[in-house]
């Protein structure tokens, strides 16, 4: 599979020796999972020698002069001895990625014993084939695969390169890891803003025959995937148990989900948990045409509503409408250091106006997927928003499905906070 390329961002380089620039057809080709005989091994060194796998460029000593973007680099202290290997490219901010602190480079033995260590959490583990065929198969620095995640739909893995050294070699990695999961089709796709982070972006590519959608199914519920229909696959693996266990509170009540995106609370909440009423509002008008159509997959009877989710729920207030349950999931609204205040302030507005929705005794669900919002901060301005008439309840605190595991060290793998509250 060859991408259409495009031109990649530009990046300042603090490095003293020029990086040598690739054709852009080069800088997208893949490339095999064991480095060749022949091939020049370039030394890289860590000046802050912390096993955490972002090194950005400022921990780093001057970048190694004919090494290419997406290398595999040999990492070593500043007395030369071995630091580990990773992968390197001179045009991120995260100028490597650290895979390993063993002396011993990897080669393909070392990418298919990491792989299936991860492919054994979920389906050996975790069991998630008796529950659902829609999950993470490699969650990057959770599965000790930095820049790489990847997805399974049915019978496709959906590959999602954060690292340009990951979408490289993704090819190699989908060739291992079709076996282990038992599929049969895969999709490459370059990570939304991989152009402005890591210097590359490129077009999704499929296998032959991959299908434009397939329907995946989780706790009975079914869902369709659309493969054609954009960069997203319009479904988030990631809040399945959360669907689950906020659908057991819902029975006979009047839900509200806001920022429904393609359904999935709202339609849990009623073929799982049975909603004697259920309202889902989303702004996305392509979103809410799935939405609709998953709906109607499950014979779900949900009242579909494409609106602003503040907007919405300032109507409703002035209706004075109350809901039993309120799911408020809104996309990720801290994406860098200069939105964090005028985020923080839209998680607070958008909590703030939805428990006044609240109906007496009733229960909140609310998320965060800012990676950047630690999770005792976002429990603060979730606390903070609460009424001061309304006394408040914390029955639970959680975050994604086990399937996207958080690395011991690296706290930026954790970027699902949920908090969920009952309110007289």
């Amino acid at each position: 599979m060859k991408p259409p390329p495009r031109k990649p961002a530009r990046r300042s380089n603090t490095s003293s020796t020029p990086i040598p620039k690739r054709a852009l057809h080069e800088l997208l080709e893949q490339r095999p999972l064991t480095v060749a005989p022949d091939e020049t091994i370039h030394d890289l060194e860590v000046r802050a020698p912390v096993p955490h796998p972002f090194l950005f460029r400022k921990r780093l000593g001057a970048f190694p002069r004919h090494a290419h973007a997406g290398d595999m680099v040999r990492l070593t202290h500043s007395s030369g001895q071995s630091f580990g290997w990773g992968l390197f490219n001179p045009h991120a901010e995260i100028a490597a990625r650290l895979l390993t602190t063993d002396p011993v480079m990897p080669d393909e033995d070392w990418w298919q014993h990491r792989l299936a260590r991860a492919v054994n959490l979920r389906r050996e583990i975790l069991q998630l084939d008796a529950h659902t065929n829609a999950y993470r198969v490699v969650h990057a620095e959770g599965d000790g695969l930095s820049g790489l995640v990847v997805d399974r739909f049915n019978d496709v893995l959906v590959v999602e390169a954060y690292a340009l050294g990951m979408y490289q070699r993704a090819e190699g990695i989908l060739d291992l890891l079709t076996p282990l999961c038992e599929t049969e089709h895969g999709l490459l796709r370059s990570a939304p803003q991989s152009d402005l982070h890591e210097g590359f972006a490129a077009e999704g590519i499929g296998s032959e025959k991959l299908p434009p959608k397939v329907t995946i199914q989780e706790f009975g519920t079914q869902f369709r995937i659309d493969f054609a229909g954009g960069q997203k696959t319009g479904f988030y693996c990631d809040q399945r148990e959360n669907r689950k266990r906020v659908a057991q509170l819902c029975g006979g009540k009047r839900v509200l989900d806001l920022c429904t995106y393609t359904g999935g609370f709202a339609i849990q909440a009623t073929v799982l948990g049975g909603a004697g009423e259920t309202t889902a509002v989303e702004l996305d008008e392509s979103a809410v045409e799935i939405a609709r159509g998953n709906a109607r997959l499950n014979k779900s009877k949900i009242h579909f509503v494409q609106a602003d989710a503040f907007a919405y729920v300032k109507d409703m207030l002035r209706n004075n409408e109350r809901y039993d349950v309120i799911i408020v999931d809104p996309p990720k609204l801290i994406r860098t250091r200069e939105e964090d205040h005028l985020g923080r302030r839209k998680y607070f507005d958008l909590n703030r106006l939805a428990m006044q929705l609240l109906s007496p005794n009733g229960v909140i669900f609310t998320c965060s997927c800012s990676g950047m919002l630690p999770r005792e901060e976002f429990l603060r301005l979730v606390c903070a928003a609460v009424p001061e008439d309304r006394r408040a309840q914390i029955l639970e605190q959680g975050g994604a499905a086990a399937d996207h595991p958080i690395a011991v060290g690296c706290p930026e793998s954790e970027y699902l906070k949920t908090v969920l509250l009952r309110l007289d």
